[in-house]
């Protein structure tokens, strides 16, 4: 059996909207990044700690954990006790609720050899409740009719709905270090409707190379996206529109414009990058080379400057407030806001232009204070 499925839950995004670049991908070895690693990290420890509060008896990472940190040790506490707290919600309403951690989940009944790993599952007797966390700060992720999660759902529908009477499917998306617990709550009925009608003859498909190349959000991780022909048609007929001014589109063309400029600054990206990579390897791009990048001086060891100062007569350090996640670290939540509840505010953030769909309230404009007046 396969470490990965070819169709994967994760990357369902992408070969549900771009249907034959799944085998143009399958071609290309991962590559590791200190990302990936970091979040391998972070569900490690998370796995200890749910199966740990759930009176299970296992090995503590931590020790082994590359870039376990204070931050980290936040993070999964939080989510330990999520995924505890709704355990408890289930014992509710059904006697007998199943907690599975990192579990091996089966949907190939709709996608060809399809199966992932679900980090927490929360099985009873109505509500099928889907727990996935996410520790990247780089995209902000959503659980509305979320495909990985909706596969997820299934594998897990496919082997407990007899055991269990199931007639929601709840997912929940925890994402601590973007403060986004985002949950999309759907009927057994409507998640198999689309599993029956979009699902399985789109992963056919796809699992046959057959369909279109088309480029969108859902290229952000494939693994060809820096040189996608059709991904460079897509932003380069976007890129047409740098040879005017601003001042001289309608605001027609600027609304139309705005969705796409995130893809175009993204693509540009990762085009640099592939370059850079590939001239590290000896290719020549006309007009171009490879140059030392700036660079700032540090200390080579700081204990030994430290010590240097010292003895100089100086004091080397600062002494500096712990920031917010620090000092709850210190205190433990319940005496952070006991002791420093009133002391803390949010300033209101800087203005942003997003989408509609985007679940923040409107700030009021300008013509919104004229209208008002």
């Amino acid at each position: 059996m396969p470490k990965h499925a070819l169709l994967s839950a994760s990357s369902s995004k992408q070969w549900l909207n771009c249907l034959p670049s799944v085998r143009l991908c399958a071609e290309i070895r991962d590559r590791a990044s200190p990302y990936a690693q970091q979040g391998t990290d972070a569900h490690e420890l998370c796995e200890y700690k749910v199966l740990k509060a759930l009176g299970k008896s296992g090995r503590d990472p931590t020790a082994d954990l590359d870039y376990y940190d204070a931050e980290m040790e936040n993070c999964t506490e939080e989510y330990c006790n999520f995924v505890i707290e709704q355990f408890e919600e289930a014992k509710k309403l059904c006697k007998d609720p199943l907690v599975l951690v990192e579990q091996r989940l089966d949907f190939s009944r709709w996608v060809p050899d399809g199966f992932g790993t679900g980090d927490c599952l929360i099985v009873a007797d109505d509500v099928l409740h889907i727990i996935d966390f996410k520790y990247g700060l780089g995209v902000l992720v959503d659980a509305e009719h979320n495909p990985q999660m909706m596969c997820y759902a299934l594998g897990a529908l496919d082997t407990y709905d007899g055991i269990y009477d199931i007639h929601t499917v709840k997912m929940t998306i925890f994402q601590p270090r973007r403060d986004n617990l985002s949950t999309c709550t759907m009927t057994k009925a409507d998640l198999l409707t689309w599993a029956d009608t979009v699902l399985a003859p789109t992963a056919k498909l796809a699992y046959e190379g057959k369909g279109e190349f088309k480029a969108g959000d859902h290229c952000t991780f494939c693994k060809v996206r820096a040189t996608c022909r059709k991904r460079a048609e897509y932003n380069l007929e976007l890129a047409k529109y740098d040879f005017e001014m601003p001042a001289t589109l309608e605001d027609t063309e600027i609304a139309a414009i705005l969705p796409k400029i995130d893809s175009l600054v993204s693509w540009e990206n990762d085009i640099k990058e592939y370059a850079l990579q590939q001239a590290l390897s000896g290719t020549k791009y006309n007009g171009y080379k490879v140059v030392e990048g700036r660079s700032n001086r540090r200390y080579t060891n700081a204990d030994a400057v430290a010590s240097a100062v010292i003895q100089a007569g100086y004091d080397p350090y600062e002494k500096k407030l712990l920031g917010l996640t620090a000092m709850t670290s210190l205190l433990g939540k319940q005496q952070f806001e006991e002791l420093l509840g009133g002391l803390i505010e949010k300033p209101q953030g800087k203005p942003t232009l997003v989408p509609d769909t985007d679940k923040r309230l409107a700030m009021n404009t300008a013509i919104d204070d004229f209208k008002e007046n």
